[in-house]
């Protein structure tokens, strides 16, 4: 390609990149106009089923070849701007940087939010309780290994809710600092990832004592410090510790998935396309489990899962979770709500929440 055309491409880029320009001051000033518009009244100004809609539409129109992934990312971190400017917006998340919880974050936020990592889920919970923080990320289950027990717990007592949900794709990497799996003499992480690549261990590294830490950014932070050790962490670990990636993708199961909850004080409106928790104790009686399905299946409602906690007060009685698919404020699904309450001791709902979409993206669990 001569060199003439190639300066006339670039201009075509130069000028088409002056116009998006534009076209973002534009949007900005429309999306200040919107804040401005909220100002006392009681809606609020993040509303996850609105964006779940941008996206929607924007990849149902996409003629390419600028892919759809991509085009979720960049209108992510757009929108992300728009809402930090109506509102700085503050979100916990169970931390530290460089955890999978981090990566959910940052994907539910973007990179314009003011994201604080706290040490604790009941940390995270508190910080919104009290106003500290607009929202919070939490883990609360895993494809592979199941739930978050300390994350439902927390349900118990609080009042907060379940505004939306992250599900993210996890990959391990086994990182060092030097990179040559000779020097390796431990393997840390957390107990999750650990778990999750029991196989593969056992396989490659059977003679390497394993130890657990409280994060996979820490065992990361550990790895940095000795060479001796390895980390079960992410590419983004491997970044911000300057780690070598030994061994790459190494966990068990290649379709694994974390889901993460975004935790606020009101529940979003109808999406169109929503799922429902709710917690429930029943009445110790005989056929109870059965007639606690009843009002869902009889309508024809999509159960997405059930879990049972034991109530800590009582022995042998247990706490329900349970997801289903609709919004509470669906006629039927408010109907069998209702009709399940009559046999509870108690109920609660959760929240209803758009459907989360699934990201491929790479990194670890702070889980």
């Amino acid at each position: 390609m001569a060199d003439e055309d190639l300066g006339q491409l670039r201009q075509q880029i130069d000028e088409i990149d002056n116009k998006i320009l534009d076209l973002l001051n534009q949007r900005a000033k429309v999306a200040i106009h919107v804040g401005k518009a909220k100002e006392g009244s009681e809606k609020s100004f993040y509303v996850p089923s609105r964006e779940k809609a941008i996206y929607e539409r924007l990849t149902g129109k996409n003629p390419g070849p600028f892919p759809n992934e991509a085009v979720c990312k960049v209108f992510r971190e757009i929108i992300s701007a728009s809402l930090n400017m109506e509102m700085p917006m503050r979100v916990a998340f169970l931390g530290p940087q460089s955890t999978f919880t981090h990566m959910a974050a940052m994907q539910q936020f973007g990179l314009s939010a003011q994201l604080v990592p706290l040490k604790s889920i009941p940390a995270v919970f508190e910080e919104v309780e009290r106003g500290r923080a607009h929202y919070g990320v939490v883990p609360v289950e895993n494809s592979t290994e199941g739930v978050v027990n300390h994350t439902l717990d927390m349900f118990f007592d609080s009042e907060l809710q379940m505004i939306a949900e992250v599900m993210l794709e996890i990959s391990h990497n086994l990182l060092s600092k030097s990179g040559h799996p000779e020097k390796i003499s431990k393997i840390v992480s957390h107990p999750q990832p650990l778990a999750q690549c029991r196989h593969w261990l056992e396989t490659n590294m059977a003679e390497t004592p394993l130890l657990d830490v409280a994060s996979t950014a820490a065992a990361a932070q550990m790895a940095s410090e000795d060479e001796t050790v390895a980390a079960i962490a992410s590419h983004a670990a491997a970044i911000q510790y300057d780690l070598q990636v030994v061994k790459a993708k190494i966990e068990d199961n290649p379709n694994n998935f974390t889901r993460f909850l975004i935790i606020g004080k009101k529940t979003p409106e109808n999406s169109g396309a929503d799922k429902t928790s709710i917690m429930f104790s029943v009445k110790d009686e005989a056929g109870i489990l059965y007639r606690m399905l009843e009002p869902f299946s009889k309508r024809e409602i999509n159960l997405a899962k059930i879990e049972s906690r034991p109530i800590k007060q009582k022995a042998w009685e247990y706490i329900f979770f349970l997801d289903l698919i609709g919004h509470v404020d669906d006629p039927e699904i408010s109907a069998a709500i209702d009709e399940l309450r009559g046999y509870c001791h108690f109920l609660k709902i959760l929240g209803s929440y758009p459907i989360a979409r699934n990201e491929g993206m790479v990194g670890e669990s702070h889980v």
